[in-house]
């Protein structure tokens, strides 16, 4: 028979049993007849000729297994039967069964969740052909950097100096013209929000500037039209096309293939839809998120102007001091990084000089190529140690659920072991046993793993709608992935073989002479119940991390959430206003705001209204060097939070004015210009003196003098967790360049549903072409920005939680399983004269130690959590006291509790039933 032959009855044999076997029956019934039928023409009766033919060529069982052993499918059928004897098993057991299921379940579906959330935030790679090859151009520099003015990311670099990854317009087009080392280097920028009319409807869509060579470079192909090409990037105003993303498509277009052609406004500008992205690319700034639309450079002086001065608005494309373009490039097969990087660092040197006035004291910065697989990848460096924390507790649950299902194997191991006696006694060989045990152990993980995929699938995006607000996108959206269905499969397969191979080592060392009688099981139970308390010790151990981890982090939010603001939160609405600086230029956009502001007041249930530059506890501030009158600069000393407000700020927000006044009607543009501070800047700027009609230099690159006519309250502006710091508020109407973006703070008693429609009929009265963005209330605001705290409150709370219910089963277990090994041994103590309250203090003296020992062993363990921790928290150290002595309480009375059933049950053995069970 050929290779192929065999093969493929092999599978047969494998995938269709009961064919097979039918085959072989009825091949072995014809040989029977036949040698019947002979030995019947020799004059045998026919009862006889067939009882020696079945005699003499075997049964038809017999002769199938030989078969089927033949063809190497019997350890098929072994395995079949297995899981079949494990799934009788359990189902005769069906507690044991929904524990140790359920518990692995919640530990894998735990840890499938934190790690699709780390893959997502932390491991995603832009969806472009070839990521690998793309290298994000960064820079760095020591001290008396020349770059003092950047628009993007940056940080402090060791020894005092700054490393960004945002270069000048110039210096991006000198790059791209001296690059030999590159296949090509593109710019890109995200611009923030504009404005979009579709339709006669206005919209906020998330826009990023792009060069002509964007999509070559990257590589990516619209799903319709095309790309922005090179001719769209010449001279200013040349490309008035824009590019949308897949989301954009669906949401503002109903997926229509006739969008390319189509004109839309951006800011008020015709532009002309000339592609649509594919649905996955999310641009070249995160692999989480992307823009809605894309625009050439070429259009950033018509459709968003900046100001390059005061009351002139003008192109960033020319501007040599602001560093704002972001840039990427492609590498070459045939030149390595550091070749690249060397040439580059020459070139960009050239550059700087160029366009730029290098004094003598001055640092030049240094080209670094990154990997730009992943883009900037913001979420990186925001999400990196919280996620890391949260995987390390996830694995924690995880290994108390593995802790559990070992503990409980364990218990029935030891419950099994009559069994496993009279198994061997008929001739079992003990891999047999060891093999069976671990079918069971491996099923169990199976459906462990199966129902936490399950599960993790279910709340999947419940981390990225904690991230998220109702305002903003979410951070990350979670997607199912092979590597995370592996992750799940591996972590089943091994929990398996791992606790379930000590447990079926123990059923296979079972003696048989002793296993077959009662008195056995307590011969050796001290022994064999120290696997099971240890592991108990360790489930301690870990719950005593999980719960003081919880314990920290839920004070945290509850403290962040009690401490004092300076000013009222409650029935507040806030929402936001762009005026394009292409149809509002300058101080153009002042009396709109105004006029605004107005109408919002006069709404029916508003009791005040004012506009805010900046929303309080948004994470976003304006920081100024302040130069008091008669003093000199002072580097590091004279920093100051600065905020344009409306008239009726102080009245919204309940901020009090504890000296002179607030702003007033009076306070205009061609007015002399009026601050009012809070107490700190008072004290940091002018101690000891009355700050009222003093004046302060508050100016950039020109003077800016004000007049402090008030003082205000202490306040939080950046952050909750950040103490009040001195802060100085102008009024927005004396601001010389105007405001685009600015947030309305509205006072009422009514529903934000209520009064919303009055408020947008209120703005569209003024300009039916301004939206209202970011609805949300300052409360919601405040929530927002301790979104980390309380995604730690939440997983941690839950996960202490888990721990204590698997520690209360874990315990539970191992208690009734030495009470129902010492049966015979409480039974004597009993006939011997011991007391009922004896005998359950013996029981709870037991659970006590081992609750003691774990407790203490994850007492240290805390400590060592509360390092990593520690920056995390608030208001409380790592160590605190009351956490750790909670949580310590808490577990030693779960313990007690936990032991309290079998401890009843102990004290209510019957001392003769016992005896007789001897």
């Amino acid at each position: 028979m050929s290779l192929r032959s065999r093969l493929a009855t092999w599978w047969q044999a494998v995938r269709r049993q009961s064919d097979v076997d039918a085959q072989v029956h009825e091949e072995l019934q014809f040989h029977i007849e036949s040698y019947a039928e002979d030995l019947m023409r020799l004059g045998v009766p026919r009862e006889r000729a067939m009882r020696r033919a079945r005699a003499e060529i075997g049964s038809v069982a017999a002769v199938r297994e030989r078969s089927r052993q033949a063809w190497g499918t019997r350890w098929f059928d072994e395995m079949r039967g297995d899981v079949q004897f494990a799934l009788r098993m359990l189902g005769k057991s069906p507690g044991f069964a929904a524990v140790a299921v359920g518990s692995l379940a919640l530990g894998i579906g735990a840890n499938t969740v934190i790690f699709t959330a780390a893959q997502h935030m932390l491991l995603d790679r832009l969806d472009v052909a070839h990521p690998d090859q793309l290298r994000l151009l960064a820079w760095s520099v020591g001290q008396n950097s020349v770059v003092t003015d950047m628009w993007g990311e940056f940080d402090n670099a060791p020894g005092g100096g700054q490393r960004s990854t945002s270069f000048s317009y110039p210096v991006y087009e000198a790059l791209r013209k001296e690059n030999h080392s590159l296949a090509d280097i593109c710019a890109f920028k995200p611009f923030g929000r504009m404005t979009v009319m579709v339709k006669g409807e206005a919209q906020p869509a998330h826009a990023e500037m792009v060069s002509g060579n964007y999509y070559s470079t990257m590589e990516v192909k619209p799903q319709l039209g095309r790309g922005i090409q090179e001719a769209d990037d010449g001279a200013v105003g040349s490309g008035p096309v824009v590019t949308i993303s897949d989301r954009f498509w669906t949401r503002a277009f109903a997926r229509s293939r006739d969008v390319i052609g189509k004109t839309v406004l951006v800011n008020a500008k015709p532009m002309t839809v000339v592609g649509v992205n594919p649905p996955g690319f999310t641009g070249a700034f995160s692999a989480q998120n992307g823009p809605d639309i894309f625009l050439p450079f070429s259009m950033q002086p018509i459709v968003a102007p900046m100001e390059t001065g005061p009351g002139e608005p003008g192109s960033l494309l020319e501007d040599r001091t602001l560093w704002w373009v972001l840039m990427m490039g492609r590498v070459k097969p045939d030149v390595g990084d550091p070749t690249a990087q060397a040439e580059l660092n020459v070139a960009l040197s050239a550059a700087v000089r160029a366009t730029m006035t290098v004094k003598k004291d001055s640092g030049v910065p240094e080209l670094q190529l990154n990997d730009g697989s992943r883009g900037q990848n913001p979420a990186f460096d925001e999400m990196a140690k919280p996620v890391t924390v949260l995987m390390s507790l996830a694995g924690l649950v995880l290994l108390l659920a593995c802790a559990n299902l070992a503990n409980l194997l364990l218990a029935r191991a030891g419950a099994r072991q009559r069994e496993m006696s009279v198994r061997l006694a008929l001739g079992a060989a003990r891999r047999r046993i060891l093999r069976q045990m671990m079918t069971e152990s491996l099923l169990l993980a199976a459906l462990g793993g199966a129902a936490g995929l399950l599960l993790a699938w279910a709340v999947r995006n419940a981390l990225p709608g904690l991230l998220s607000n109702g305002w903003e996108p979410p951070m990350f959206s979670a997607r199912f992935s092979w590597p995370i269905f592996a992750f799940a499969a591996a972590i089943s397969v091994l929990t398996g073989l791992i606790f379930g191979l000590a447990p079926g080592w123990q059923a296979t060392r079972v003696q048989v002479s002793s296993g077959l009688k009662d008195s056995g099981q307590t011969i050796t139970h001290r022994r064999r119940g120290l696997a099971g308390k240890s592991i108990v010790v360790a489930q301690v151990a870990l719950s005593m991390l999980l719960v003081v981890g919880a314990g920290l982090f839920v004070q945290t939010l509850v403290r962040l959430g009690r401490a004092p603001l300076g000013f009222r939160s409650h029935n507040l609405l806030l929402f936001s206003v762009e005026l394009p600086q292409t149809r509002f230029p300058g101080t153009a956009s002042l009396p709109v705001l105004r006029q605004i502001e107005q109408k919002l007041a006069a709404v029916p249930g508003v009791q005040a209204a004012t506009l805010t530059r900046e929303a309080l506890i948004s994470g976003s501030v304006s920081m100024y060097t302040v130069v008091p009158e008669g003093q000199q600069k002072k580097a590091g000393k004279q920093g100051a939070l600065m905020n344009d407000v409306g008239q009726d700020f102080f009245q919204t927000f309940g901020i009090p004015i504890v000296a002179g006044r607030g702003f007033g009607a009076g306070d205009t543009l061609t007015s002399r210009k009026v601050a009012v501070a809070n107490q700190l800047f008072a004290k940091k700027f002018f101690p000891g003196l009355n700050p009222i009609g003093r004046t302060f230099d508050a100016g950039w690159d020109h003077p800016l003098v004000l007049e402090i006519v008030g003082v205000s309250g202490d306040a939080k502006y950046d952050q909750v967790r950040k103490a009040a710091e001195a802060t100085f508020y102008t009024p927005y109407l004396q601001e010389n360049t105007g405001v685009q973006e600015a947030t309305f703070a509205v006072s009422t008693r009514l529903s934000g549903s209520a009064l919303l429609p009055s408020l947008r009929d209120a703005v569209r009265s003024v300009d039916a072409n301004l939206p209202i963005e970011d609805v949300r209330t300052q409360d919601a605001q405040i929530a927002a920005s301790m979104q980390q705290e309380r995604i730690f409150a939440d997983l941690t709370g839950g996960f202490g939680a888990l721990a204590l219910l698997l520690a209360c089963i874990g315990i539970y277990g191992i208690m009734a399983y030495a009470v129902s090994q010492r049966t015979n041994e409480i039974g004597i103590r009993m006939a011997l004269g011991a007391q009922p309250a004896r005998v359950l203090r013996m029981v709870f003296r037991e659970a006590w130690w081992i609750a003691a020992i774990g407790v203490g062993t994850g007492l240290g363990g805390a400590l060592a959590l509360g390092r990593l921790i520690g920056a995390m928290l608030y208001g409380l150290k790592p160590w605190d006291p009351a956490t750790l002595g909670g949580a310590a309480a808490l577990l030693i009375a779960v313990a007690l509790g936990a032991s309290w059933i079998p401890a009843r049950r102990a004290a209510g053995v019957d001392p003769m039933r016992a005896l007789r069970h001897e």
